[in-house]
This record gives structure tokens, sequence and C-alpha cells, in this order.
């Protein structure tokens, strides 16, 4: 046999207090939303101004709805568009989970768009601090996957290989931690460096255009860990549906980064 590292069987309910509960998963984006906008709200500020603080404060709305109208109409379109014709309410059931980050994505960046429309502020900047501060969320969330138990990774035999609840006796990769890893942690270190740089903050677009392809290559690279979604399978050329999303995002954030031309101060 395998050897294998037992799964922490850690309640997915973090708190309980009668018939209410807050689950581990919803606690992940909403500390995740409220990391971001800390950090968002200190960075618009920095030269060349984006927004102010009062305006970030108030896009925060805006963007909690991106996410999760974003999130929960991509994976109806993306993963599930069977339930379109079978049981079209079922779209609505947003505590039974399923959610897309590419949808998500997709949310945000036309509520970035529009609230910036809105309030006259330039687009490109005002992304580049947002977008900047997205990987807070985005490892909260992989965190949460992996104390679910869910999204599990391909079996394996690396050392440090988990038997997870509900997807068989076959050790497999902790794929949740190495998402958490790329998306998380390795992506919100490289996009501070750039956003906290002067001249490629003066660059709009640039570090919007750095987490779109940024986050592209780390999902593509990680989806080679995880096991995909069983209704799905592999799609085009072995790749999964979470590959072949990832791909436009890392041409769009390339040709985001390779237009970036620096705006000259005003005096």
């Amino acid at each position: 046999m395998i050897p294998a590292i037992a799964f922490p069987a850690i309640d997915p309910v973090a708190v309980a207090i009668g018939p209410f509960q807050v689950r581990w998963y919803a606690l992940a984006y909403i500390v995740g939303i409220v990391l971001a906008w800390q950090v968002a709200r200190r960075l618009a500020p920095r030269p060349p101004v984006a927004a102010t603080p009062v305006q970030v404060d108030d896009f925060v709305t805006w963007a909690t709805l991106g996410v999760v109208l974003g999130g929960r109409l991509g994976y109806i379109l993306f993963y599930r568009p069977d339930i379109l014709w079978t049981a079209p309410w079922e779209a609505l059931y947003l505590w039974q989970g399923g959610m897309s980050f590419h949808g998500g994505a997709l949310g945000v960046i036309v509520a970035i768009f529009w609230f910036a429309w809105r309030n006259r502020i330039p687009p490109l900047p005002f992304a580049d601090r947002i977008t900047s501060v997205v990987p807070i969320g985005l490892g909260l969330g992989r965190l949460a996957n992996f104390v679910n138990g869910e999204l599990w990774g391909r079996p394996s035999d690396v050392p440090w290989a988990m038997v997870f609840p509900h997807a068989g006796p076959e050790p497999r990769h902790p794929s949740q931690l190495y998402q958490f890893m790329l998306e998380g942690v390795v992506l919100f270190v490289i996009l501070q460096v750039l956003i906290r740089n002067d001249a490629i903050r003066a660059r709009p677009g640039f570090v919007s255009g750095a987490f779109l392809a940024g986050y592209g290559v780390a999902r593509i690279v990680g989806e080679f860990f995880r096991q995909p979604d069983a209704h799905l399978g592999f799609l085009f050329a072995g790749a999964t549906m979470g590959q072949l999303l990832s791909v436009p995002m890392v041409i769009v954030g390339a040709w985001l980064m390779a237009r970036a031309r620096r705006v000259p101060a005003v005096a």
C-alpha cells in the first residue's frame, strides 16, 4: 500500500449557534474581501492617484456583487449548463455551492469599469490597485476548499499525498494547497512588488495584465495536479476546463503588459 498522510478532519462549519451556521468557505469570502479592501484603500492614493479611499470603500459593494453574481453565473455557464434546461431555478441555490473564479473575474472586471465610468476615475490605474489584492481572497478560498475536502487532486504516490473523504481510497495530491501557494501567496507577493514600484504604477494596465497572466499560468500549472470535474473530465487535447478558460487570461494579460505605457507625471 502507498503511505498517505491522514486528512485533517476539520469541521467545515466555523461557528454554529443553534440553527445558525457560518462555514469556513463563507468566512474565507468575508475575510478575503475585508483584507483586500483595506490593502487597496492604502494603495489607491499613491501617485498616479487612482481613486480616493472613500471611493474604494464604495467599490466594495460593487466588487462583492461582481464576485458573487459573476462567480455563480460563470459556474452555471462553464461547468453546469445542463441546469439551465433541467432545473433553471437551481442557478439561484447559492447555499449549495458552485462558484467559478473565471466568472467572478469577469464580474469584477465589469464592476471596475462601470464604477470607474460612474465616478469619472481612470479605469486602468484603478483596476491595477484592485487586481493587486485579489490573490488574498483567492488564497483564502483555496484553504477553504482544503478544509471542506473538495476539489481534491489526482491520485499520486508523493510522500505528502492524502486520502480525501468522498474521493475514494487512493492517496491524492493536496492540490488545494498547491493552488493556495501559487494563486494566493506567490501571485500576491509578485503583484505587491509591482504595484509598490513607482515606475510600474505609472504604466496603467501593467499590474492588471500581470494579474491576469499570472493567475492564468498559476491555474494552468495547478490544474495538472487537480482532479478534473467528474461530469466534464478532460476536454480538448487533454486539458481541463480550468486550463482552457485560463489561456485567454494569459493572452489578454500579456497584451495589457505589452501595451502599458508610462503616463507623464502631472506637475
